[in-house]
């Protein structure tokens, strides 16, 4: 594979299940290491490391308190009692969570949750932001107050690399798409030509519905 990303606002990454669009963001992320090749920033590692955040597909709680967990990633950065106090206050007023904020965060639910994860992440102000399907299994409204917070991110100059199953979402946020195919870019494109004049012939066939083998 070889792939060179720049810009702001939404990359979606689409393609059938076995792709490779999870280790993809693992790898860009650094949470699986190439065997072969390199990833490469326009910055120092520590620089893109310090500025990246992922949220998996299932979200991952601390178990503490939704305000522990909210706080946790501000003390690693070292900031003040007032500034996390601060910020942890308006993202648990954000994502709806203000009252529960002393409430063990492993007992929310689903939606709660990824919402928390969430906020957790864009807590720290990240230049860049992974999303491993952020809104699977949750129901319309949960997804839609998600996709709220991700494009006031992006209005605020985050870049977020997400992949998603769901094609009207993929609609409704992308700016520009990878479609994996068997481990490889198989195509990439401004999302308003993919999605109208898809060029391949397996992202064609995904975009009509068609079994991919």
């Amino acid at each position: 594979m070889d792939l060179e990303l720049s810009g702001g606002g939404f990359t979606i990454v689409l393609g059938p299940n076995g792709a490779g669009k999870t280790t993809l963001l693992k790898v860009l992320h650094g949470v699986e290491r190439v065997t072969s090749g390199s990833v490469t920033w326009s910055v120092s590692d520590k620089t893109a490391q310090q500025g990246q955040a992922y949220v998996f597909q299932s979200p991952v709680m601390l178990r503490r308190s939704v305000r522990a967990n909210l706080a946790y990633p501000l003390q690693l950065l070292g900031l003040s009692k007032a500034e996390i106090a601060e910020r942890v206050a308006h993202w648990g007023a954000r994502i709806g969570l203000s009252a529960v904020l002393d409430f063990p965060a492993p007992h929310l639910s689903g939606g709660e949750q990824q919402k928390l994860a969430l906020a957790r992440a864009l807590i720290r102000r990240p230049d860049t932001l992974f999303l491993d399907e952020p809104c699977a299994n949750l129901d319309g409204r949960s997804t839609r107050e998600i996709e709220d917070i991700l494009c006031e991110a992006t209005q605020s100059g985050a870049r977020i690399i997400m992949t998603t199953h769901d094609l009207g979402q993929a609609r409704r946020l992308a700016d520009r798409v990878l479609f994996l195919n068997k481990g490889q870019v198989e195509e990439q494109a401004r999302a308003d030509t993919f999605f109208t004049a898809a060029k391949s012939s397996g992202a064609t066939a995904f975009l009509n519905g068609d079994i991919i083998e």
